[in-house]
């Protein structure tokens, strides 16, 4: 019997291999892929979503992976949610971040549970882990534009918009002055 989520797993330990995070800590990339995972599965994620949660960034920072390999290899439904949480990495950044603004209210079920984990994930690394060459300035401004990726998502559990407006609120009181 085919093990989906430890599948993808495996692949995405392999390419995100050597890769860090941006933070101060500049801990292992592969931290913030499990956590995704990790989160998908307690808001009530099944396999689909957990195998998507661990290749969701797969295409996008690991080439020369593509939506075809992730579709031959996991199939076509988690395929599908990969492809709804992959950056056109053609287009200059604030294109890209204009377009997860505007494309959130299409999102399906699926792809809105793990942009949320993905969302929140992120949100609580930048409040314990920040990249040393971004000021409070570009902090709050990534805040400000994951909380309106995350406004725009039609589905979502409730706990897991908790989960993220209470990382939203600990990563904004730690900007605040005194």
């Amino acid at each position: 019997m085919r093990n989906l989520v430890a599948e993808a797993e495996a692949f995405a330990r392999a390419r995100h291999a050597g890769q860090r995070r941006k933070g101060r800590a500049a801990e292992p990339y592969i931290s913030h892929v499990a956590e995704v995972a990790e989160l998908t599965r307690a808001w009530g994620g099944g396999e689909i979503e957990i195998a998507a949660a661990w290749l969701h960034d797969t295409v996008e920072d690991c080439p020369p992976t593509s939506l075809d390999e992730i579709a031959a290899r996991f199939g076509a439904e988690v395929a599908a949610v990969v492809a709804e949480l992959t950056d056109d990495k053609s287009l200059p950044k604030a294109r890209r971040k204009e377009q997860q603004i505007a494309g959130a209210p299409a999102k399906s079920a699926r792809a809105c549970l793990v942009k949320l984990a993905d969302k929140s994930s992120n949100v609580g690394a930048l409040a314990s882990s920040p990249p040393e060459d971004w000021p409070a300035a570009r902090r709050r401004a990534y805040l400000d534009w994951a909380e309106a990726v995350v406004a725009g998502l039609p589905h979502g559990p409730a706990p897991a918009r908790a989960a993220f407006a209470a990382r939203l609120a600990r990563a904004r009181a730690l900007l605040a002055p005194g």
